[in-house]
């Protein structure tokens, strides 16, 4: 099968489009042919040398994906083959096809594509767990969104309008600010230095925000504590662009709440990633929630893909399509790939 592989830590560079060895299933596995295989910023991360250093390289990148059944293990229940499946972290997911456990997976309903899917599983997930379990947002609540035009930014301005709250949004660039009204954003500031607080501050008659969702590293840090009111939460989150550094708690003002919210969780076990994987699938289906694709990339330019969300550029979420695969449905409702 053809994949994605790093050889080495490093830029763009160091990532290869290559033949491997077709996964092996073990006990309590689905084999799965991807149709779609996500971009994420945590996949940069890896590349870089930020995560994963305990497994060796040459090592496939990936988390994230959707696709179809093509085998199932001994000790697997509730797959077949032919089945339409997505999941959110099963690593070597820029390939062909993956052996996954069964416990990561999720069923993709009719209502929903293989795209749709892939795009929303975790970003729509991450977003999920900072507006409903991280910060439970409440109708009237004003929240402040870092890189508001991004793919976490859209899907999290949605779910937090749809609870009743109201979104001021920050973008790089004024190409961006459309999208970001589009997806529910009462305001949105242009910028990429700390020029917004004053206008948070402006906006909110100087009382601040009640929560900021802040993943654009270190040089936000201070203007995200700054535009909070009395009492705000700063949900903080993207360890591939840094920390803040030590923090001294008695330092902190106006009896703030600071966290570091991870989405794993929000999604603990295999009965929560199914729960919550169905709510937004029936949200995209409701047409409450609508899922942005800012780009889709053969397999083999996930260097361009790398590129292009490093350069800030692109909106949305970021998309990889391996070659189009073939397959028949039997009698009995089972599919099977010819390739």
């Amino acid at each position: 099968m053809k994949a994605i592989e790093m050889k080495q830590t490093g830029d763009i560079g160091v990532l290869a489009y290559v033949e491997r060895p077709e996964p092996v299933l073990v006990a309590g596995q689905v084999l799965v042919q991807i149709t779609v295989a996500g971009v994420n910023f945590m996949d940069i991360g890896v590349r870089r040398g930020m995560a994963w250093n305990e497994m060796p390289n040459p090592k496939i990148l990936g988390v994230e994906g959707a696709g179809r059944v093509l085998a199932v293990a001994d000790g697997v229940d509730g797959f077949e083959i032919g089945q339409r499946v997505a999941w959110v972290y099963a690593p070597g997911s820029y390939a062909e096809k993956i052996a996954i456990a069964a416990t990561s997976l999720v069923h993709i309903p009719d209502s929903v594509d293989d795209k749709l899917a892939a795009a929303v599983m975790m970003q729509g997930l991450t977003a999920s767990h900072f507006a409903t379990d991280f910060y439970p947002t409440q109708a009237g609540d004003v929240a402040f969104i870092h890189a508001a035009a991004g793919g976490l930014g859209l899907l999290l301005t949605q779910i937090i309008k749809l609870r009743g709250g109201h979104v001021i949004g920050r973008v790089s660039s004024t190409e961006k600010v459309a999208v970001a009204t589009a997806a529910g954003a009462d305001h949105v500031i242009v910028g990429t230095d700390d020029g917004f607080v004053e206008k948070v501050r402006e906006l909110t008659g100087d009382q601040g925000v009640h929560v900021v969702f802040d993943g654009s590293g270190p040089s936000t840090f201070q203007g995200s504590l700054d535009v909070l009111r009395r009492s705000g939460t700063l949900c903080w989150y993207g360890p591939v662009l840094g920390s803040p550094g030590p923090i001294d708690i008695m330092t902190l003002p106006k009896s703030i709440k600071l966290g570091y919210a991870v989405f794993f969780d929000h999604i603990s076990t295999p009965e929560l990633l199914r729960e919550h994987s169905a709510q937004l699938f029936d949200w995209i289906s409701e047409g409450k929630l609508k899922v942005h694709i800012g780009g889709e990339y053969r397999l083999a330019d996930a260097a361009r893909a790398h590129s292009d969300m490093e350069s800030r550029a692109t909106t949305g979420k970021l998309l990889l399509i391996p070659e189009a695969k073939t397959g028949t449905t039997t009698n009995d409702g089972s599919w099977t790939s010819s390739t």
